[in-house]
């Protein structure tokens, strides 16, 4: 039996799908040997940070990957917004 501590660091989910969706899951579960709680909130995790992972990834082409670097390796000189931004963050961080 769970003791109060596990049970408090356990949240719930409930989801209503088709019987043919419970189905499908139930047989992936039943051919990996897994419950289909396991089976279905391991597949969420999997999913979930394959997604968080892609909205994380900053995917450029070629023009643009070459122009980063090249800004990278030669950067303009700082203008006249860039060098008062500095001296107002140098003023904020002195005080």
């Amino acid at each position: 039996m769970a003791t109060t501590n596990q049970r408090k660091s356990m949240a719930r989910l409930e989801a209503h799908v088709s019987p043919e969706t419970k189905a499908l899951w139930q047989k992936a579960a039943d051919l990996e040997g897994r419950t289909l709680t396991d089976f279905v909130v391991a597949s969420a995790q999997v999913e979930a940070c394959r997604v968080i992972e892609q909205h994380q990834m900053l995917k450029l082409n070629l023009e643009d990957s070459e122009a980063f670097v090249e800004t990278l390796l030669n950067p303009p000189k700082p203008n006249d917004a860039l060098k008062s931004a500095a001296q107002q963050y140098k003023q904020v961080i002195s005080t």
